[in-house]
C-alpha cells in the first residue's frame, strides 16, 4: 500500500509543477505579458494553499478513500479545463483550480502515516514523501518532453487522463478509513477553526511551519525562474533539456527516506540544522548558471536534498503532537509550505524580469541563510535535553519541541 500511495502522491502533486518549464510557451501563445506568466505557477499555489485549509482537514472526520478519489475525480476535471483553455483567464482559473484539488497529495501522506507504527512512522512518511519528490522532478521532464513533442496542451490532457486513472485504482483498493477522530459533532467550521487553535497551542508546529514556508520560498524561487536563463542565450535549451534538470534532483527522494529514518532514531534538530546550512551553500553554484551547466547541476543536486531533509523531518515531528488531527496538522504545515512556493515564484520571477539570474540567486541565498537562523535561535533557546551524564539523548532530542 505505501508504494501505491507514494506513486498517487506524486502523480497528483506534479500538476501543479508541470508549467515550470512551460511558461515562455505558454506565454506566447496566449498572449500573456511577461510579468504576467509568473501568475500561472502563483495561482497554481494560491489554490493549492485553499485547499490545504479548506479540504485536507475533512480527513480527520471523514473517509479518507472518498475523499482521495472524489478529489481525484475533480481533478482530473480541471486538468482537462486547463488542456483547452482559449484565453489567458480561462487559463488561470483552471490553474487555481488544479492547485486547490492537488491537495490529495498531502490526503495520501496523512494516510500513509496513520498506517504507520509509531517507531516507523519517519521512514514511512519519508518514503512517501520520496514519491512525491520524483513526482515533482518528473514533472518537469516529462511537460518539457511532451511539449517538444505535441505542444504545452498535451501535458495537461495526458495528466488528465492518467489522475483519472488512479482515482479508478484507488477506489478499488483503498481500504476503507473512518479518518481521524475528531468527533462526528465537531461540524465544518469547528473543524477548521480548531486548525487555528493547534497553532496558537503548539510552539512546534508554529517553528516547523515557519521552517516549511522559508524553505519552499527558496525552493521554488529556483524552479520558477531557472527555466528563463536557460532558454535564453547562451545556452538557449529546449523545453526537453530544461525539464532534464528536474531529474537530476531525484537524489532528494534518497534525502526523503534518510531523513526519516534518521528522525526515527531522534536526530531530527541536526538533520534539520545540516539540511539548511546546506541549503544557503547551494546557491553558490546556482549564481554560475549563465556559465556552466555544471555548477547548475551541482547547484540542484545539494538543494533538492536539503529541502526534502528537512521537510521530511517537519511532517514527522507535526504529525506526532497528535495524530488523531493529522489533517489539520499537515494541511496547516503546509499552507505554509504554499505561502512560501508562491511568494518565491512571484518574486523570482520578477526579480529576473529587473535585474537577472544573480539577483535572484542572492534572494534565494538571503532566504536560505533567514531559515538557518530561525533554527539556530530556536536550538539555542530550546537545547536538546540530556541525561543525567551530560550526554544527548537521541530519543528525548527527536521528541523535543523545537
Amino acid at each position: 500500500m505505501i508504494p501505491l500511495l507514494a506513486v498517487a502522491g506524486g502523480a497528483s502533486v506534479a500538476n501543479v509543477y508541470f508549467a515550470q518549464p512551460l511558461l515562455v510557451t505558454i506565454g506566447r501563445d496566449l498572449g500573456m505579458a511577461p510579468a504576467l506568466v509568473g501568475a500561472v505557477v502563483t495561482l497554481t499555489h494560491v489554490g493549492y494553499g485553499l485547499g490545504l485549509f479548506l479540504l485536507v482537514p475533512l480527513g480527520d472526520m471523514k473517509d479518507r478513500r472518498r475523499l482521495i478519489v472524489t478529489q481525484l475525480v475533480l481533478l482530473a476535471g480541471a486538468l482537462t479545463v486547463v488542456s483547452i483553455a482559449p484565453t489567458a483567464a480561462l487559463l488561470l482559473v483552471g490553474m487555481a483550480a488544479v492547485g486547490l484539488l492537488a491537495v490529495v497529495t498531502q490526503t495520501l501522506v496523512v494516510h500513509a502515516a496513520s498506517l504507520a507504527p509509531p517507531a516507523r512512522r519517519g521512514r514511512v512518511v519519508g518514503q512517501v514523501t520520496g514519491g512525491v519528490v520524483i513526482g515533482i522532478l518528473l514533472a518537469r521532464a516529462v511537460s518539457g518532453l511532451l511539449a517538444d513533442l505535441a505542444g504545452w496542451r498535451s501535458v495537461y490532457l495526458a495528466s488528465a487522463g492518467l489522475t483519472a486513472l488512479l482515482a479508478l485504482v484507488l477506489s478499488r483498493s483503498l481500504p476503507r478509513s473512518p479518518g481521524g477522530a475528531a468527533p462526528p459533532a465537531l461540524g465544518y467550521g469547528r473543524l477548521l477553526r480548531s486548525t487555528v487553535d493547534l497553532f496558537a497551542r503548539e510552539r512546534l508546529l508554529r517553528v516547523r511551519a515557519l521552517l516549511g514556508l522559508l524553505i519552499f520560498a527558496a525552493f521554488s524561487t529556483l524552479w520558477s525562474s531557472v527555466a528563463l536563463p536557460l532558454s535564453e542565450a547562451p545556452h538557449s535549451l529546449s523545453h526537453t533539456a530544461i525539464g532534464a534538470f528536474g531529474l537530476i534532483g531525484a537524489v532528494g527522494a534518497l534525502a526523503a527516506g534518510a531523513a526519516g529514518r534518521l528522525n526515527d532514531r531522534g536526530l531530527s534538530r541536526w538533520t534539520t540544522g545540516a539540511g539548511l546550512a546546506l541549503l544557503a551553500v547551494s546557491w553558490v553554484p546556482l549564481a554560475f548558471t549563465g556559465s556552466s551547466l555544471w555548477a547548475l547541476v551541482v547547484g540542484v543536486i545539494v538543494l533538492d536534498l536539503a529541502v526534502q531533509a528537512v521537510h521530511v523531518t517537519n511532517q514527522t515531528l507535526i504529525y506526532a503532537l497528535h495524530p488523531e488531527a493529522g489533517g489539520r496538522l499537515i494541511g496547516g504545515y503546509m499552507i505554509f509550505y504554499a505561502i512560501g512556493s508562491a511568494t518565491g515564484a512571484l518574486a523570482a520571477t520578477s526579480l529576473y524580469a529587473a535585474a537577472g539570474w544573480g539577483a535572484v540567486c542572492v534572494l534565494g541565498a538571503g532566504i536560505s541563510v533567514l531559515a538557518f537562523l530561525v533554527w539556530a535561535h530556536e536550538t539555542r533557546a530550546r537545547p536538546i535535553p540530556r541525561d543525567r551524564y551530560g550526554k544527548s539523548s537521541p530519543e528525548r532530542a527527536g521528541r523535543s519541541r523545537g
